[in-house]
């Protein structure tokens, strides 16, 4: 389960993300509470236009984003991106201790917060995968997200409290100082540790990457999953907040239901990190069984009762993000990771601002309870595409040893060279057909004895 923590590079960055992690949390929770009762009576509609402007830009951004996560230094674009973030914390800080903070200029820091984040995200996950070998990769991703919702299960619950206690802007100084450990993390990684990869440096990074996620339908239908729950099931901090209200609880009340619904995402994370590689089939079922927690989550009648249903929301959402990003990143040309990421970012990311005004006003108009059973109706769809794709696209058959069991084809990583000095030739890329796939491993090195793993 662990066996990504063999490299000194990945044991520095997980033990960073988790404590600025647990900061980026807290602020979350203080933004959402503060836009929701602080600069508005309670008006979720607003909420939702922070987060459009918070989420927009990796869509908007796309295309510059994932050129640049490709061609240059993606540990210097991280150092760029969080110092850029823990300046504007201080900066919003200021203004909530000073009183001076209004809505249109929350909206504005929320956009700033969103630009960097936009650069940030797909930097952040290639880089993932710099640190550890392929075979590596999918298991890196898994601790990586459970990294992040182990600080999800501590930041909202002490930022609920920290709010209640201290004051909101108090909230984005502890945020703004815990982006120190991942800065100092990022200066502690050794370079020539670092997976060699090769550079894409022809023009139209967008274009390049859109035709190569065009021509692997298996990208596609995880695009078009993930979008549909991203956009209408993933408005948390709405859902959560309003339900708070909705059981008449206060900032506290809110956190902690979002540090429970980390107890399911922690859960799921770990048992991802267990998997030996990510496949389609557990993403649809991790879709299908979002659909059926969130629909029964906007039945419950107590706080309490809420609170237990929102565990397996939990567990099914980043059991599907976990097993998305593992799969996209693993099946992958390498050259061009950093582009399908940045589309795949966006798609997460760039849902928010489609999804969250709509889940904002149902749940003005028509009660927190009918946004969240539309969220769960998106996973049941997300589910049904899922479903669909695997029996129309040949892929699934009966198996040739059992006649009632049957099997699924998926696409299987490529494996690459782990050091540029060895001799070892480079896979040919034709010129007139530049973006290659593989459903099959590719070797590159001689065949290990069969009592060496093989």
């Amino acid at each position: 389960m662990f066996r990504s923590f063999g490299a000194f590079n990945y044991r520095v960055w997980f033990f960073g993300a988790i404590i600025s992690n647990i900061g980026g949390w807290m602020q979350s929770t203080a933004q959402d509470w503060v836009v929701l009762t602080e600069l508005t009576h309670n008006d979720a509609t607003a909420m939702g236009a922070t987060m459009a402007l918070q989420f927009g830009p990796p869509l908007v951004l796309v295309g510059l984003t994932g050129r640049v996560a490709d061609r240059f230094d993606r540990r210097h674009i991280l150092l760029v991106t969080q110092s850029t973030l823990m300046v504007l914390a201080v900066c919003v800080a200021t203004l909530l201790l000073t009183h001076v903070m209004t809505l249109p200029l929350m909206l504005v820091f929320a956009a700033c917060f969103g630009i960097a984040n936009a650069f940030d995200a797909p930097a952040r996950q290639a880089f993932v995968s710099d640190m550890v070998t392929m075979e590596n990769a999918s298991n890196a991703v898994a601790l990586n997200s459970a990294s992040f919702n182990m600080a999800r299960l501590i930041g909202p619950a002490v930022g609920g409290l920290a709010i209640v206690a201290l004051g909101s802007g108090w909230v984005f100084v502890a945020n703004a100082a815990t982006f120190l450990a991942m800065i100092v993390a990022l200066l502690l990684i050794r370079s020539r540790e670092l997976m060699p990869r090769p550079k894409n440096r022809r023009s139209g990074g967008l274009i390049v990457g859109l035709r190569y996620v065009r021509g692997r339908p298996d990208l596609m239908v995880v695009f078009v999953m993930v979008f549909l729950i991203g956009a209408f099931g993933m408005n948390f901090p709405i859902f959560a907040s309003t339900m708070a209200l909705e059981f008449h609880k206060q900032a506290d009340g809110y956190g902690v239901l979002s540090s429970v619904l980390a107890i399911g995402s922690l859960t799921g994370a770990l048992l991802a990190a267990r998997r030996d590689r990510a496949r389609v089939r557990v993403l649809m079922i991790a879709a299908g069984g979002f659909g059926v927690a969130s629909i029964v989550s906007a039945q419950m009648p107590t706080y309490v009762l809420y609170a237990v249903t929102l565990v397996f929301v939990g567990f099914s959402t980043v059991t599907m993000l976990t097993t998305a990003n593992g799969y996209v990143q693993t099946t992958t040309d390498p050259a061009l990771r950093g582009r399908v990421l940045a589309l795949y970012m966006a798609v997460v990311m760039g849902a928010t601002p489609i999804g969250a005004p709509i889940a904002g006003w149902v749940a003005d108009a028509f009660g927190p309870r009918a946004a969240i059973t539309m969220g769960g109706i998106a996973g049941l769809l997300s589910f049904a595409i899922g479903a669909g794709w695997m029996l129309y696209s040949g892929r699934l058959h009966r198996r040739e040893d059992a006649r009632f069991l049957l099997t699924l084809d998926e696409t299987r990583p490529v494996s690459i060279v782990e050091a540029m000095d060895r001799a070892v030739t480079p896979p040919i890329i034709s010129t007139a057909n530049p973006i290659t796939s593989a459903t099959t491993p590719i070797r590159t090195e001689p065949r290990l004895p069969k009592d060496d793993g093989e």
